[in-house]
């Protein structure tokens, strides 16, 4: 970054880490910013259907010229560079590339505002070179765990990295063992803490047939409650909302029917996205254990009468049985397909699992390519069937792509 003129410098940056609901509370912050006036950019991971997602203002795409600009003084300046070889490396990978060019961008547009998410844990993630106003830290869970470590404790010390000295950090309701690694580090680093524990008094939240209708009521500075109807639906993304307030409230960031505006028009590709097609889709990057819970919810508050039909993929390194032992319990009917190609998968060893603990009732089918998904689908349910399409985010694109 010093090669590009640190770039990040020049905006207010929030950085997000967490295992789950990083991406939803990322585009939250950011549309809030944004309907306040200011020009908010937004680093998220991974794409769905186009790279340009990555690196948004608030969601929309950035003109091509800018692009192409910046693109171009990337590839410039980096020509002739190489890292030292205490980094063990001598080119950037792909992430770091996509953060540089991310910075850059959010530099060139004018941003007053950069809502930063990590890519993996926190402590040697690309984006923890900030100096943000705020770090926020969504709920954790066991994920990546040939890397991050294999515990709940161990997986927290990673995320809360992104803690910086005398910087307010903001925590969602968390695992008492994630709460106290957050609670030191924050000690450590003489860092004010908000905890949705601490702060919020209660939270209630319902889906009223098109949007997600929920009440947060503070406990600081006083009680006072925020009543909203949010587009994207699930009760997690209530959780998720509330966490947004929470950080902006504290930051004196809220301008009250503004920022509730922006919060309630937010809406994310593959997140509980529903998409009116030649069937009602609901298509979920949702590829752990606790995500897997919080969709299967979703899509149960929306559609509480009908089986439907579940399409079901994830890489290697997932806990597929667990999540297709949740599905069975849900869906008659279930795909098995391929999420793209970009990660390990093997498809055959999911359908053999889910083979072995289906009913004699149940149905399992294995179909790798996504457009004979959508043949099958077409062919094998009803107009009003809902279907339900999720464990990757890589599979989620290559559905979209194929519709």
């Amino acid at each position: 970054m010093e090669r590009l003129e640190n770039p990040q410098n020049s905006y207010k940056t929030i950085h997000i880490a967490g295992s789950k609901g990083k991406g939803s509370t990322a585009a939250f912050l950011a549309n809030a910013l944004t309907a306040c006036g200011e020009k908010t950019g937004l680093y998220m991971s991974p794409h769905v259907t186009d790279f340009r997602e990555r690196f948004t203002l608030s969601g929309t795409f950035i003109e091509d010229s800018i692009l192409l600009r910046c693109a171009e003084k990337l590839a410039q300046r980096l020509e002739d560079f190489s890292f030292s070889q205490v980094t063990g490396c001598e080119v950037p990978t792909t992430f770091e590339l996509y953060t540089a060019y991310a910075f850059m961008l959010f530099k060139e547009c004018g941003c007053t505002y950069a809502i930063i998410e990590t890519g993996l844990g926190g402590r040697l993630d690309a984006t923890n070179i900030l100096h943000p106003i705020a770090s926020v830290i969504t709920p954790i869970e066991l994920e990546h765990t040939a890397i991050l470590g294999d515990t709940i404790e161990k997986i927290a010390i990673e995320k809360s990295k992104i803690i910086k000295s005398k910087t307010p950090a903001f925590i969602s309701y968390q695992k008492e063992e994630a709460l106290k690694v957050f609670e030191k580090e924050s000690k450590d680093m003489r860092a004010p803490l908000y905890s949705m524990k601490d702060c919020i008094e209660n939270l209630e939240t319902r889906w009223n047939g098109n949007k997600q209708k929920c009440t947060i009521c503070f406990k600081k500075p006083e009680i006072e409650t925020v009543e909203l109807a949010l587009s994207m639906p699930g009760e997690v993304q209530a959780y998720n909302c509330a966490l947004t307030l929470l950080t902006l409230k504290t930051l004196g960031l809220y301008r009250a029917e503004l920022t509730e505006r922006g919060l309630e028009n937010t809406k994310l590709p593959g997140r509980a996205e529903l998409i009116n097609w030649k069937r009602n889709l609901m298509i979920d990057g949702a590829h752990t254990v606790k995500s897997m819970e919080n969709i299967l919810k979703t899509f149960r508050q929306i559609y509480p009468e009908k089986k439907g039909l579940c399409i079901f993929s994830c890489a290697q390194d997932k806990d597929h049985e667990s999540m297709l032992d949740m599905i069975v319990k849900e869906f008659d009917r279930v795909v098995i397909s391929r999420p793209g190609t970009f990660k390990k998968s093997d498809p055959e060893k999911l359908f053999d699992y889910l083979n072995s603990i289906k009913t004699e009732n149940q149905k399992a089918v294995l179909i790798l390519e996504p457009k004979d998904v959508l043949e099958y689908v077409l062919e094998n349910t009803e107009v009003s069937d809902p279907v339900l399409i999720c464990g990757s985010f890589y599979l989620a694109g290559e559905i979209k792509e194929n519709l």
